[in-house]
């Protein structure tokens, strides 16, 4: 039957497919009636067609906690269950209390600004470390950070070398950028609030991190990883960073507000593997 089956994309939560994953389908008795693999893309499809009415749908991955779904299959034979989100094993148990250190060759520091109101200017800091300590109470975790300044990158060596003057960073006076956090609040089942001190060019302040736990694991080096991502946005006036050319229709050339990201894994314990 032309159209027949069922189709889903099975990813993580940041997107990426989650390659030779397995769609199990079984109807409302608890008997397996398809099965179906992922391709490179995530894709999981069977053309075979399914008589109408409801299934429950089960896809698993090497790593990942299974994920459950109800189908409702039509006249047609057919279910679209649209995108299936996978998550890490671990992703909703927190680490082991302790130390963590950042490593920096798998984590990413990035800074997003709009240019000339339509379009956007992404930057990454390429020199920097960190550590995490994990409480019994998660809410006493902390983590501190220090980015070197003048590793900032954006492609373009003017607009790097003008970004690190005293319009900016002035990575002269203020070679590097701090991080310590004071406060962890939880925000949902495994997404927390975390607040702290950010030191840039010369300026405390008090920023916000929504930060999101992906869970840990072993690393093919011996070791346990933990992995986050955290966002939060920034006002470059609240830096003393006011330089800004203005066009003739009096549009800033620079956007006032900075969108940062943040990739990062720690490894367990106060050092760092050697990868070789």
């Amino acid at each position: 039957m032309a159209g027949a089956g069922v189709r889903a994309q099975i990813q993580t939560r940041e997107g990426w497919p989650v390659q030779h994953a397995v769609l199990t389908v079984t109807d409302m008795t608890g008997v397996q009636v398809l099965r179906a693999e992922a391709d490179t893309d995530g894709v999981a499809q069977s053309e075979e067609p399914l008589p109408p009415g409801p299934y429950t749908v089960i896809a698993t991955a090497l790593g990942y906690a299974p994920a459950a779904a109800t189908a409702l299959v039509t006249a047609s034979g057919r279910a679209e269950l649209g995108t299936l989100t996978l998550v890490r094993q671990g992703g909703t148990e927190l680490p082991p209390p302790g130390p963590w250190t950042i490593d920096p060759v798998h984590s990413t520091i990035g800074a997003t600004a709009q240019h000339l109101g339509i379009s956007s200017v992404h930057g990454r800091f390429t020199k920097f470390s960190g550590r995490v300590e994990i409480d019994e109470d998660p809410e006493k975790s902390y983590v501190e950070a220090v980015i070197e300044g003048d590793s900032i990158e954006t492609g373009n060596r003017i607009r790097d070398a003008h970004l690190r003057s005293e319009d900016f960073l002035n990575v002269e006076k203020h070679p590097q950028l701090t991080y310590r956090s004071h406060a962890v609040e939880p925000s949902g089942t495994d997404r927390w609030t975390v607040q702290g001190w950010l030191a840039m060019h010369g300026v405390v302040r008090d920023v916000a991190l929504d930060l999101t736990y992906l869970g840990y694991g072993p690393d093919p080096w011996g070791g346990i990883r933990a992995a986050f991502r955290a966002t939060a946005e920034l006002q470059r006036e609240d830096f003393a960073m006011n330089y800004n050319q203005i066009l003739a229709a009096g549009i800033a050339a620079i956007g006032t507000t900075l969108r940062i990201e943040l990739d990062v894994q720690a490894v367990q314990g106060e050092d760092l593997p050697d990868l070789g």
